[in-house]
């Protein structure tokens, strides 16, 4: 094999899924209401093979991608990034606010992510970055690069692809 032989692992389980309720705007200034998903979620990376032959440990892999998933199960996800979207923690309570709507949730069941919508192709990126950022230290700079799917209904998928080493 040579140097530039690079390899991928493909990690798509029963376990990885999550229901979630959120909301989505477009068209500038249109707010979708408030539903559910039952997401399911893949992960891939490639790269090198390790001294045991094999890109990444499943296991590892497997139990932080679980871990992260169970993170976004039964909760509302709601952005904290998004221009017109206020979200205001006070004592046990989320409210939020588009334009006219208001919504108030007890702050367990939220999930204030950073983002900017709660799309698939973002909750993808979010879970991306929240997964290399635990396993780079376990890993190193070995991987080529991390991608998430998220499909959020039977077949609707996004994605984001992460260079594993990060460009300046």
């Amino acid at each position: 094999m040579s140097s530039t032989t690079t390899f991928r692992v493909l990690l798509q389980k029963e376990q990885l899924v999550f229901s979630a309720a959120h909301f989505i705007t477009f068209a500038g200034d249109i707010c979708e209401c408030v539903h559910g998903h039952n997401y399911g979620v893949r992960a891939e990376v490639e790269g090198q093979l390790d001294e045991n032959r094999y890109v990444i440990d499943f296991i590892a892999f497997r139990d932080s991608l679980t871990e992260l998933v169970k993170q976004l199960d039964h909760h509302m996800l709601l952005p904290t990034k998004h221009a017109m979207i206020q979200v205001e923690e006070e004592n046990e309570e989320v409210t939020v606010r588009f334009r006219k709507k208001r919504w108030v949730f007890p702050r367990e069941d939220c999930m204030l992510l950073p983002i900017i919508n709660t799309t698939a192709e973002e909750i993808a990126w979010w879970i991306a970055t929240k997964l290399k950022d635990k396993l780079y230290p376990e890993i190193g700079p070995r991987l080529n690069m991390l991608e998430i799917g998220i499909d959020e209904n039977h077949g609707q998928w996004g994605y984001c692809r992460l260079p594993w080493i990060d460009q300046k």
